[in-house]
């Protein structure tokens, strides 16, 4: 057995070290359709898990999932100008709705749609036409809703998880009586995105507010939760947005407010996607594979029963059995712990090494000598492939504390990481010359504050862009233009 698993490392080439990582965890592929993937069962496992605690902690905040059509008619993008221009080159539209025979060419588009129809890129225009159509009264509101979706933006460079032109996700959209709710309810929403993102998957995030150049088309606030990456660069984890008035002057959804005056109501939209499990990849990621944290895996535990000579023992797979019952009886954080036994036809170092590459937290092995000794040999993914440790079957519950400390050590290793790569820096030379290190990694804190087109031409020319602005922080002097501004993030970014 050869190590590292994955070739190359993260120090020789990050960029291929991610995608052979997705190959060796096999959590999917690419699909015939330039940019889009195929989602195989470990990687749509993870998302599952993802949708299930999303989707509870939602509806605890008072939350109902719908589900809108996939097809919105162009004329209704063309309600809300600053948000059309947002998404305009990343949309994909249907023009025809039939096949017709040629006898040159084959199958060419026929029947020609009286109005064109953009694939869902976002669907903030169809919730607009459904709460005008379910809203009349404060009575009414707040309006909280929720879909899971797949969404098209056609992107033209790709790579999957992280930007693909098919992702899954879920998108939030409220109604609100006054701006003041609507704003609490947005930061509320990006307070759930970072307790899933440091509680659930290990992740340390920053939270702050978009600036003007990087906020949401058609929003008056967007809201960010941004993680580093292994290579010091960010990614944007999750987002919501506080939209004003915007949507529902554009759409006309207003109520009868409590003066039993007409009135526009205020909304709010957020969301997270598939690339999360883009996130778990490049912020936990080895050089055997993937490490998984328990909160999220599919998996906790898996239990391989090794077999002498490959042929069944009952007796081993009744032990194994007696393992995963007692197991499932225990709690990682309020939910049942999830145990998967291996019992394929394969040898037991191959069954092992891919739950390692998969990055299960806690694989047990048992054979002969564990049987009749009533113990089980246990290895940490945390720690080295060989790290066996060896516990009585009466001391079983300390799996629960071992998948706990492997939570723990993650969570640390990454908040660790950011921490060493975050620095703060006052001076426009020192801001320049150090993104224009080779390989240079990490967060910059500086005082930054210059218009949208200045703050994009700058951005431009030093391939940098601005993270958030950070909540709470005096001002200081901006770097570029010297008048008083917040604090911000710079980095390189994905």
């Amino acid at each position: 057995m050869k190590h590292p698993a994955i070739n190359p490392t993260r120090e020789q080439d990050y960029a291929s070290w991610y995608l052979e990582v997705i190959k060796a965890a096999d959590l999917a592929q690419h699909s015939p359709v330039r940019g889009c993937m195929i989602i195989k069962p470990w990687g749509y496992a993870l998302w599952e898990n993802m949708q299930k605690i999303l989707d509870q902690r939602f509806k605890k905040l008072g939350h109902q999932n719908i589900y809108l059509p996939m097809f919105i008619p162009l004329s209704f993008f063309n309600k809300e100008a600053e948000h059309v221009t947002g998404f305009a080159k990343e949309c994909a539209i249907v023009t025809h709705h039939q096949l017709v025979e040629d006898q040159e060419k084959g199958l060419v588009p026929g029947g020609e749609l009286e109005e064109p129809l953009v694939v869902r890129p976002t669907s903030e225009a169809l919730f607009g036409y459904v709460f005008k159509q379910w809203i009349a009264s404060y009575r009414d509101l707040p309006m909280c809703l929720n879909q899971w979706a797949n969404v098209v933006r056609w992107e033209m460079r790709t790579r999957m998880f992280l930007r693909t032109s098919e992702f899954l996700w879920q998108e939030g959209h409220t109604a609100h009586a006054s701006a003041q709710e609507a704003d609490d309810h947005a930061k509320m929403m990006l307070e759930t995105y970072r307790w899933f993102a440091e509680h659930i998957l290990a992740i340390p995030v920053i939270c702050g507010e978009k600036t003007e150049n990087e906020r949401f088309g058609g929003a008056d606030k967007t809201y960010t939760i941004e993680a580093m990456m292994q290579d010091g660069k960010a990614l944007q984890a999750g987002t919501s947005h506080y939209l004003g008035q915007n949507f529902s002057k554009a759409f006309e959804v207003t109520f009868q407010n409590k003066n039993n005056e007409p009135e526009h109501v205020y909304n709010t939209s957020w969301g997270v996607t598939t690339r999360m499990i883009g996130a778990l990849i490049m912020t936990h990621g080895d050089d055997d594979g993937l490490r998984l944290p328990p909160g999220i895996a599919p998996y906790q535990v898996v239990v391989l029963p090794i077999h002498k000579n490959g042929i069944s023992q009952p007796e081993l797979d009744q032990y194994a059995f007696r393992i995963q019952q007692t197991l499932e009886s225990f709690a990682f954080d309020g939910q049942c712990l999830r145990v998967h036994i291996d019992n394929r036809d394969l040898s037991g170092g191959e069954k092992s090494w891919s739950w390692y590459k998969k990055g299960v937290p806690i694989r047990i092995e048992i054979g002969q000598r564990e049987l009749d000794e009533q113990k089980i040999c246990l290895v940490m993914r945390t720690e080295g492939y060989k790290a066996r440790r060896f516990l009585s079957i009466d001391a079983i519950f300390d799996v629960v504390a071992l998948l706990d400390q492997i939570q723990t050590s993650l969570w640390n290793e990454a908040k660790q990481r950011m921490d060493v790569n975050t620095i703060a820096l006052s001076s426009q030379t020192e801001i320049e010359q150090y993104f224009a290190q080779d390989g240079c990694r990490g967060f910059v804190k500086a005082h930054f504050g210059l218009s949208k087109h200045a703050e994009s031409q700058w951005c431009k020319m030093h391939g940098v862009t601005v993270r958030c602005q950070l909540p709470e922080s005096p001002q200081g002097p901006c770097f570029v233009s010297g008048k008083m501004a917040p604090l911000v993030i710079l980095a390189r970014a994905y």
